[in-house]
């Protein structure tokens, strides 16, 4: 019997477990896939073949991301995440003329990439930062390959790459304190560029180096001391001759700066006294003419010059100008063999000229959406057969964070990468269902009159939408039997009867804040840029949403603050910077949610007045590790905050994680029924958190459960040999909590082998270790965690069950699926950093109850669908969540409840955005999209037409034996 039932449930957990179903892809779930926002000096056209007239996009984001994308839909080719968290700009990315690869550098690292493909060609990683990345197209032999300056310590080394295999070919060192910048090389030179003095006071040194052998050629000061004041005062530098110039400018100084390399001196290019922004664009072909564009733009409106270079006499001479227009405008350059092309895209139009004249080549009328402007651009310039003119694609970012692509003045598509790099989020009601309860609240407080006059009188304004009503039913009726999709973006935000239909509200780290509705496939239904950080990092100490206005609230850690309604994103009140915030705690009043704000001593921001002091006790962290619980006692119209109780960490150890329950984290069952019908009763604690604390120089990691009343360690478990460089992550629920980290384990198959590896750890917690038994506390309705109980001296601890398991791969972000009533099993969701999945774990899987060494028993399986343990687990293809696609950089995933109790809506936020419905004990009260409602239409159908058939037939055969004869 047992060999029958233990298949038997696998089988039957196995469709369970699977993530999604083929014909729900698409449909269940939305996936915003995304690079991040492009950097001009990283995002290029590139043509990866020379037999292919195609041509590609390629770039390496503001997040560390490079992606190439097809320019004609805006479809991601392929895309690798090079930095290892989300990051703040920076990095190279170079592309060889006519070669099937691409080189990038990001931090210490250097790579080549297939450029068709995204496959990795070579990588190196050197002890220094990288501070500049250069292809060399012309070398002593036929290929092409890759120079790295680096910065390491006081050295500066310039290495020259082998560009098929990645091995060092030479290498240039220099000892001192000059500031290594960048490369540029032509023909018979590479020249390294560096700031040279003492700080707040450099001038440009360049050296001159041989290009095969790496030997010093010569040095040469350009500039006087003080021309630059920090390296960003270097405005370009030209990577080869078609673009041989250093150019800077002064600050206080209306002109910028150029010098041709090669030569001696520099030459001044003056500038109006309100410029704000300079900008030089010059051609990347080695055998394009050496002309290039001096961008400036004011506060009102940018114009432009166009100066060639004479590389023989170092001199270079005005050629004409581009007249000023309104907005920001972007220029961008592009070659087609000698011919340079400039690229102008502002005012009401898209031109293309020549760098030889300022004769318009093409012209097209172009229409921004309204409130963009446009940042920068790069461009592909066509010049069609037979003289039909000009033909120009270019590739720009707005001011809103969107990566556009205009074709000869036409918007071909919107890549809005404004949603990347998300570092906080929170789900929203959608307010118009909040505002009926809030009416229906309102009646039932006035008088009887009243109220029925009020309902009276909003049941005749909701008739005018009867029309519509019965108009669509016909629609409604067809789409339900045929199962088409009945959510479309003209329909606007509505509820609808599943709970389906939620907002998402996110933050990133740009100070972006936007919403997507989760009814038509996590749509954006509004995105502004309410923090803007100027090239900082927005860090969000709290979001949260109230239910009762329809509003969402966000904290910033530098004290910036706003409002938003979640419908529009109107701000409704913000708050500049000002003072620090190291926390947040969530406060939930009648009135709804606000956001309470600690300083770095655990101390409340402002003063709370009486009627709005919390009535639980408030956790709170310093900035020294210590977690305090607070209690806000009222004293006249002002709540002041109260110490309970401190958990203090000894110096060397530090906090690296802690799990709170989530706000929705309802019970349905107290108990756990066994196979012998006992019952193991839950310890159903809400006022418990869980604290990772590390301590580095050990590798020890200790997991403790805390109550939040009365500060006492109900509970601890310790490892060891824990790598504290990777992901460490923790969730809790119900009468469970549950950790991963990466560390030490020792086998238990008697050769008490120590292994390395990624492990989960899980945690059940009951009133008693003995069925059928409540504990010290007995059938006691309430109990405090102050006072010990009559019986028993001390605080009544819970009896823990743990078990381990060794992954596959690692796991980070954890969380927990949320359901309406708690009926539906929950459900384990994580990230997995090394196949870029989001996964749903089985709770079933992750069951401490699972018997060692023995199979379970035939009632064990029927009551408590327990299954064998094994230590290791594998994490099954099928139990992820966003099956084939790769969802990048996640920062944290996020679950809801659905109306129907079997569902859960989880979205996860990082780099993409990805959102899906997760059902832990399978579909059980809604029909799916494989239900056959027409073969079942038709069977009714034709059943009551049998029966309508056949009954004058009965009919007439019961009254024919009536007046039969009796035999």
């Amino acid at each position: 019997m047992r060999g029958v039932l233990q298949p038997a449930l696998i089988l039957g957990l196995s469709s369970l477990v699977a993530a999604v179903f083929r014909d729900e892809v698409g449909y269940t779930d939305f996936h915003h896939t995304l690079v991040g926002v492009p950097q001009v000096q990283t995002t290029f056209f590139h043509r990866p073949r020379r037999e292919d007239k195609a041509s590609l996009l390629y770039t390496l984001s503001d997040l560390g991301v490079i992606g190439a994308v097809n320019p004609t839909s805006g479809a991601i080719v392929w895309r690798q995440q090079v930095a290892d968290t989300i990051t703040n700009g920076g990095g190279f990315l170079r592309a060889p003329e006519y070669e099937n690869w691409v080189a990038a550098a990001y931090g210490q690292r250097v790579q080549a990439w297939n450029a068709m493909n995204g496959r990795n060609l070579w990588q190196v990683d050197f002890a220094g930062e990288v501070k500049d990345l250069e292809i060399m197209e012309l070398t002593e032999s036929s290929r092409k390959d890759v120079l790295v300056l680096s910065q390491e310590g006081n050295v500066t080394v310039l290495r020259r790459l082998h560009g098929k295999l990645g091995t060092v070919v030479w290498e240039f060192r220099e000892t001192g304190k000059d500031v290594p910048l960048q490369v540029s090389t032509d023909s018979v030179h590479i020249y390294l560029i560096s700031l040279h003095g003492s700080s707040s006071s450099y001038n440009l040194k360049v050296t001159s180096l041989d290009t095969a052998s790496g030997e010093r050629v010569s040095d040469t000061s350009v500039g006087t001391k003080g021309d630059l004041q920090k390296p960003e005062d270097l405005i370009f530098v030209g990577a080869n001759s078609a673009a041989p110039i250093l150019a800077w400018k002064n600050p206080s100084q209306p002109k910028v700066h150029i010098h041709v390399l090669g030569t001696k001196g520099k030459q001044d290019i003056p500038l109006s006294p309100d410029t704000v922004s300079v900008h030089i664009h010059a051609p990347h072909l080695t055998q394009s003419q050496p002309h290039f564009l001096v961008h400036t733009r004011t506060e009102t409106g940018n114009r432009a010059e166009v100066y060639h270079t004479d590389i023989k006499s170092g001199q270079i001479t005005k050629a004409y100008e581009l007249p000023q227009l309104r907005g920001l405008g972007a220029f961008s350059t592009s070659s087609d063999n000698a011919n340079v092309y400039f690229t102008r895209i502002g005012g009401d139009e898209v031109l293309v000229v020549s760098s030889e004249s300022p004769a318009v080549l093409a012209r097209w009328a172009y229409k921004p959406e309204q409130g963009d402007d446009l940042v920068h651009s790069v461009s592909e310039v066509l010049k069609k057969p037979a003289g039909e003119g000009y033909a120009v694609r270019s590739a720009t970012v707005t001011d809103s964070d969107n990566w556009v692509m205009i074709r000869n003045g036409e918007q071909d598509w919107v890549r809005p990468e404004g949603l990347s790099a998300s570092v906080a989020a929170a789900w929203a009601e959608i307010p118009e269902e909040e505002k009926l309860a809030k009416v229906l609240e309102e009646e039932a407080e006035t008088n009887p009159v009243s109220a029925y006059i009020h309902r009276l009188t909003r049941h005749l304004d909701d008739m005018k939408n009867l029309p519509d009503y019965l108009a669509s039913i016909p629609t409604s009726l067809i789409n339900s039997i045929t199962g088409a999709d009945t959510a479309t973006s003209s329909e606007g935000v509505h509820p609808d009867s599943f709970g389906f239909n939620k907002i998402v509200v996110l933050a990133t780290r740009r100070g972006r804040v936007s919403a997507l509705y989760t009814g038509n496939k996590g749509e954006v239904i509004w995105s502004k840029d309410v923090f803007p950080q100027q090239g900082k990092t927005l860090d969000v100490k709290g979001i949260v949403t109230n239910s009762i206005d329809g509003t969402v609230t966000i904290q910033g850690a530098a004290g910036e603050s706003a409002t938003l309604k979640v419908l529009t994103g109107e701000v409704v009140s913000a708050q500049p910077a000002g003072a620090p915030i190291a926390s947040t705690a969530t406060i939930v009043e009648s009135s709804g949610e606000w956001l309470l704000s600690f300083d770095s001593e655990g101390k409340p921001i402002e003063a709370i007045s009486a009627a709005h002091a919390p009535k639980d006790i408030v956790v709170v962290r310093t900035a020294d590790d210590t977690l305090k619980g607070l209690k806000f006692v009222s004293e006249g119209d002002v709540a002041t905050a109260t110490e309970l109780w401190q958990l203090q960490q000894f110096a060397s150890k530090k906090i690296v994680e802690i799990a709170t329950r989530p706000a929705h984290d309802p019970v349905a069952s107290i108990g756990r029924v066994l196979g012998d019908r006992r019952v193991n009763y839950k310890y159903l604690n809400p006022n418990t958190i869980v604290v990772a604390v590390l301590e580095e120089s050990t590798k020890k990691l200790s997991v403790s459960l805390v109550d939040t009343v009365s500060g006492h360690v109900l509970q601890t478990q310790s490892y060891s040999g824990v790598d504290a460089g990777q992901p460490i992550s923790c969730a809790i629920t119900e009468n469970w909590y549950t950790c991963s980290f990466f560390g030490e384990y020792t086998l238990s198959d008697g050769t008490n082998r120590v292994i390395k590896g990624s492990q989960i750890v899980v945690t059940d917690l009951y009133e008693s270790p003995e069925a059928n038994n409540r504990g010290p506390l007995g059938d006691t309705a309430n109990f405090s965690s102050l006072n010990p109980v009559d019986s028993y001296v001390g605080v009544p601890l819970p009896w823990a069950v743990s078990q381990a398991w060794v992954l596959s791969q690692p796991v980070s972000k954890l969380a927990v699926t949320q359901t309406r009533q708690g009926v539906a099993n929950r459900m384990l969701l994580a990230y997995l950093p090394e196949s870029y999945a989001v996964t749903g774990l089985p709770r079933v899987l992750l069951d401490p109850r699972r018997p060692v060494g023995t199979n379970p028993t035939p009632a064990d399986i029927e009551a408590e669908g327990l299954i064998k343990y094994t230590p290791s687990l594998e994490v099954d293809p099928t139990t992820e969540l966003s099956h084939e696609r790769q969802v990048l950089g996640v920062e944290g995933i996020i679950a809801a409840p659905a109306i129907v109790e079997s569902t859960s809506l989880v979205v996860a936020y990082g780099v993409d955005i990805f959102g899906t419905r997760v059902a832990p004990s399978g579909v059980f009260d809604i029909l799916g999209n494989g239900f056959d409602k027409i073969t079942l239409i038709l069977t009714v159908v034709a059943l009551f037409g049998g029966v309508i058939f056949l009954s004058p037939m009965t009919r007439r055969k019961q009254i024919n034996r009536i007046w039969e004869a009796p035999s």
